[in-house]
């Protein structure tokens, strides 16, 4: 009987690449304004260089467990109580500038000056785009006070709370909200799912994991023996990671919620 269900946040609730790909077009066209450039190639060449300059710091190994992307690293300001959250906080604002201005220089432009004024730019940008898919709201209306809802999501607590709070309605619907932050280790790792289990006081065979990533959300639930719901709304390919259930849209969930149950009746 399913009695809870974990949702992860990005680009399973919150459409986080959407808010991400709109604040960098609207500051590459700033960019195009100043001197001409091709904003779509401007894009490209500083999500490079901001791939390349967040893989060369010290706190990548723990970005990589904790889960924060480059992306994050371009907005966040990661003002959290963890000493490897301090060493963030204190790279960031040199990380914006170099990711921009090292963009800048790809297509044959020095202006650390400018890249500056990007760097700046792109955190508010993205503050101003938060996007919530559509069907979020009425999946968690039907499913609030039915069922036990978790989220579960890797990153800053500072930087998730910040994506939370300019998209407050979503909030109240849950029970608990676990950031991997917080917690200590990120998606896939067992024990972060082992604990929301607790927090929630239910067994593993009455959940579904509800989120977009095989190899966080996916995979981190089927080792624990969480069933798991992969949400593909963009079609993408499937790896070597077998999800319990795929679906293309939210509400497809009720359908899975009733099967399971019908069975254990």
């Amino acid at each position: 009987m399913i009695k809870a269900i974990f949702f992860d946040l990005d680009d399973t609730l919150l459409w986080d690449a959407k808010s991400i790909k709109d604040a960098f077009e609207a500051t590459c066209k700033v960019a195009q304004e100043r001197y001409g450039l091709d904003p779509e190639q401007f894009e490209e060449a500083v999500r490079e260089t901001a791939r390349e300059l967040y893989s060369s710091y010290e706190t990548y190994e723990f970005t990589q467990m904790i889960g924060i992307n480059p992306f994050e690293g371009l907005w966040g300001n990661f003002l959290d109580e963890h000493d490897d959250f301090r060493k963030m906080a204190a790279i960031v604002p040199t990380y914006r500038k170099d990711a921009w201005t090292n963009g800048l220089k790809k297509l044959g432009i020095d202006d650390p000056e400018f890249g500056h004024e990007l760097a700046e730019r792109f955190p508010q940008e993205r503050r101003k785009t938060p996007f919530v898919y559509e069907e979020t709201f009425a999946t968690l209306d039907a499913l609030k006070g039915n069922y036990k809802l978790l989220m579960l999501t890797n990153g800053s607590p500072d930087l998730q709370n910040t994506k939370l709070d300019i998209t407050p309605e979503l909030v109240p619907y849950f029970d608990k909200i676990l950031i991997s932050g917080d917690f200590g280790r990120g998606k896939p790792d067992p024990t972060i799912f082992e604990h929301a289990l607790e927090l929630m006081n239910v067994n593993k065979d009455e959940v579904l994991m509800v989120g977009d990533n095989l190899m966080t959300d996916i995979i981190g639930a089927n080792t624990v023996g969480i069933k798991s719901v992969w949400i593909n709304r963009h079609d993408k390919e499937r790896n070597h990671v077998i999800p319990t259930f795929e679906i293309k849209h939210l509400q497809e969930l009720f359908g899975i919620i009733e099967t399971l149950n019908s069975e254990t009746k």
